[in-house]
């Protein structure tokens, strides 16, 4: 099975950002896991019938070429096909990671919700999650991200090295924190 996904054209700049390193796994989390599970299931069941509603119709309507209608409708649709495929490929690949195994220790792992301290004293906090979910401006970076690939398996306290466009950064590891096990 291969980790690398052939795309179709328009997903391009979606494929690049969302590449798994060769012979790696899909790495998720279970929110993330569900969260693309629920898109794909309202596209195939909600999305997907009404816009073959909407271009059935307007096909009977005679003349297809200046039909708006149709013609949107067909886009939309083969949008809709392409995204039904992506997310089936990704969810096919998918090795849901469950962070809670690591509550409690002090080591970056998958999963891991980070506060550190860049050299001018500005502090982020970041979550590592799948390539899939990732949200950079909800502090959710992938698992695959420079950043990300720095901080794994660091401790709370130390300091590390980062490779930024600017050159090299020291940052330091303030806080390291995973979910709660559900009971």
């Amino acid at each position: 099975m291969s980790e690398n996904i052939n795309l179709d054209d328009d997903d391009e700049q979606t494929s690049a950002l969302l590449k798994i390193p060769p012979g790696a796994k899909n790495y998720i989390t279970m929110p993330g896991y569900v969260a693309m599970k629920d898109e794909l299931l309202q596209l195939i069941d909600v999305e997907r019938p009404e816009v073959v509603k909407i271009v059935h119709w307007a096909a009977s309507n005679g003349d297809r070429s200046e039909n708006g209608d149709y013609i949107y409708g067909k886009r939309r649709l083969r949008e809709i096909d392409r995204r039904i495929r992506f997310l089936t490929k990704r969810l096919d690949l998918a090795e849901v990671v469950d962070p809670t195994i690591h509550h409690g220790s002090d080591q970056i792992f998958f999963g891991a919700t980070v506060k550190y301290e860049t050299q001018n004293g500005t502090e982020h906090e970041i979550t590592i999650v799948g390539v899939d979910e990732f949200d950079p401006l909800r502090g959710k970076i992938s698992w695959v991200s420079p950043v990300a690939r720095a901080l794994n398996k660091a401790h709370e306290g130390d300091s590390i090295s980062l490779q930024t466009p600017a050159g090299i950064e020291e940052i330091v590891i303030l806080e390291v924190s995973y979910p709660a096990p559900a009971h």
